[in-house]
């Protein structure tokens, strides 16, 4: 049996939609919990498949942990860490389990962690994690898909980052806490999520100045100084964007509730330069609408806070139907267009080359058979589908499910036609081939 998402489209999107906690900050906050010892609490914790696995790797390493559906929240009892080993198995279904390298090498003075896996979306490579840690006076050596480090005395180091890596950003930031003397990163990440790592970090005892901005200090402190706490992640700006992208695509009206507006700046100005309505309602919601075909636009994924390239994906479904030719430039990763043969199949007309796609709005979208490939490919042809005249099936939602929680549900509460059914493998064979009718649906 195999879970499969039934879409029919065409119903203009109206009502409120409440947006989880950010799940590309929490899994790092998780990290983050296991340098003091104790018991730190952390809420607005989506339940997310990535979350699961991030509990699955720390509890490897000897920590207790609990999450409480009904309060969205995680306790981490981080008072032992009996072992230093992340295993394979779980860190390579997920990128941001890595994190937990420079808390251990931080802590515990050494780390044997699985080079990471997660979404095939394109290389990103480790090297600048490993040259930053050996900055900090760690030892390290790669054998056998492990990375093996070891750190009898980190020192504060200058570190340079060639590119602004969010994941290297975050790796240094949480092994420099427990360094001697003052570690400085630059042309470091300045996502929100980065911030929000700083700001718990901070709270736990730890001294880092200037996150959010392309330099970041962190005077080191001592084991004895670091505290547990209770701690409140911030919300989910992609999951916010796919909602808005949502309600304005199938022309529709709603309100995104629980969300920081300044976080999706970027992504506010280019769906009003589409042809949508955005109003600020109040410090923590916004009305999105639109009545009218959208206009094309040209978009340019680059690191915060320009255009993200977690929504890069659901600005192109959008794009499908929009009145123009748009032109999209994936500057960060090289395999981030795996939606285009998916949206094709529907009716859309992208032309590929490289790094640049150029889509030429068409009249309509019709519904298809569909493969999520990876998170948020997978979310943009949810999106397509929305706006879709008949019926599409989406397979593979284990990428989905990694960074939506309770999708179709938000989705019906603001008036969509989609479910979530098991179905066998030879029942959907069937389907593929047509053979389902649309009073089974």
């Amino acid at each position: 049996m195999s879970q499969i998402l039934r879409i029919k489209g065409g119903t203009s999107l109206k009502g409120e939609v409440e947006i989880g906690g950010a799940k590309n900050a929490v899994l790092k906050l998780m990290a983050a919990a296991l340098l003091p010892k104790g018991v730190s609490k952390i809420y607005n914790v989506p339940e997310l498949t990535d979350v699961n696995i991030m509990l699955n790797v720390i509890e490897q390493l000897g920590v207790k942990t609990n999450y409480n559906r009904d309060e969205k929240s995680v306790t981490i009892d981080a008072t032992d860490i009996t072992s230093v080993t992340a295993k394979y198995e779980l860190v390579s279904k997920m990128r941001a389990s890595f994190n937990v390298l420079g808390v251990l090498v931080g802590r515990c003075r050494e780390a044997i962690v699985a080079l990471p896996g997660g979404c095939a979306i394109g290389e990103r490579r480790v090297d600048f994690h490993i040259k930053g840690l050996e900055a900090l006076g760690a030892n390290i050596k790669i054998e056998n898909g492990y990375v093996h480090a070891k750190a009898p005395k980190l020192c504060g180091s200058d570190i340079y980052l060639d590119i602004p890596s969010v994941g290297a950003t975050e790796n240094l930031m949480l092994a420099s806490v427990l360094a001697e003397g003052s570690t400085r990163i630059q042309n470091a990440a300045q996502e929100p999520e980065i911030i929000d790592l700083a700001n718990f970090l901070n709270a736990i005892g730890a001294d880092i100045q200037g996150a959010g901005t392309s330099e970041i200090v962190i005077n080191g402190v001592k084991q004895s100084d670091l505290h547990p706490i209770e701690y409140t992640t911030i919300p989910d700006r992609i999951e916010a964007g796919t909602y808005m992208a949502a309600i304005v695509c199938t022309r529709g009206k709603g309100i995104i509730k629980n969300i920081f507006p300044n976080h999706l700046t970027f992504f506010t100005s280019k769906l009003t330069r589409m042809g949508a309505n955005v109003k600020l309602l109040d410090p923590t919601s916004l009305e999105v609408s639109c009545r009218h075909r959208l206009s094309a636009i040209n978009i340019v994924t680059q690191p915060y806070p320009g255009f993200p390239t977690d929504l890069q994906a659901i600005a192109m479904a959008m794009l499908t139907k929009a009145d123009g030719v748009s032109i999209i430039t994936e500057s960060l990763y090289e395999n981030r267009f795996m939606q285009v043969p998916e949206l094709r199949r529907m009716g859309a007309d992208i032309h590929q080359e490289r790094n640049h796609a150029l889509v030429r709005g068409v009249k309509k979208l019709t519904g298809a058979n569909l493969k999520a490939s990876d998170l948020r490919a997978g979310a943009s042809l949810v999106v397509a589908a929305l706006m879709a005249e008949g019926y599409s099936e989406i397979e593979n939602l284990m990428h989905i499910d990694r960074g939506y929680e309770k999708l179709e549900e938000k989705l019906r509460n603001l008036g969509a036609n989609i479910e979530r059914v098991e179905v066998s493998s030879a029942l959907y064979e069937a389907n593929v081939k047509g053979s389902f009718n649309e009073s089974a649906i």
